[in-house]
């Protein structure tokens, strides 16, 4: 031990140390670590390529009024996930049609995981509140994320 460091002096500096590891939220800490760490380094990025919400373009139709149904399509090199955003669910597909899982992972909260049928349906319920992504992953091993969302 170096000459000028007693007890007390190591214990102050390490109860600061302490104090401060503790001065950060714990939410900024997680997304932090969730930012930098990579689970899965083969899944491909989907990126939204349609937003019904966005569609500015009036369409003819037969109905007085508008659909209340939100339309999202996710693309990557190998699958597309597409979600309607109901009232109180979101109704999915794989395309192409296929078996799979899904994953909800939440920003300030657990994931949730819902299973796609043999033609790539799935349902999630209820809409999950705050940011969210969906990682899905097919029977045949094809993974992709989608970006986050706020609904």
């Amino acid at each position: 031990m170096s000459e000028g460091w007693d007890d007390e002096v190591l214990l102050t500096e390490l109860r600061q140390a302490v104090q401060a590891r503790q001065a950060v939220p714990p939410e900024f800490a997680a997304a932090g670590k969730n930012a930098f760490t990579w689970h899965s380094i083969d899944a491909e990025l989907a990126q939204l390529t349609y937003d019904s919400s966005r569609d500015l373009e009036p369409t003819r139709s037969t109905r007085s009024e508008a659909a209340s149904i939100r339309a999202l399509t996710f693309t990557s090199a190998h699958m597309t996930i597409e979600i309607e955003v109901s009232q109180d669910s979101l109704v999915g597909q794989i395309v192409p049609p296929q078996a799979g899982t899904i994953k909800i992972q939440h920003r300030d909260g657990p994931e949730t995981t819902v299973t796609a049928n043999q033609i790539g349906c799935f349902s999630i319920h209820p809409i999950p509140s705050g940011p969210f992504r969906l990682h899905c992953r097919t029977a045949v091993g094809l993974d992709a994320f989608t970006g986050w969302i706020t609904l």
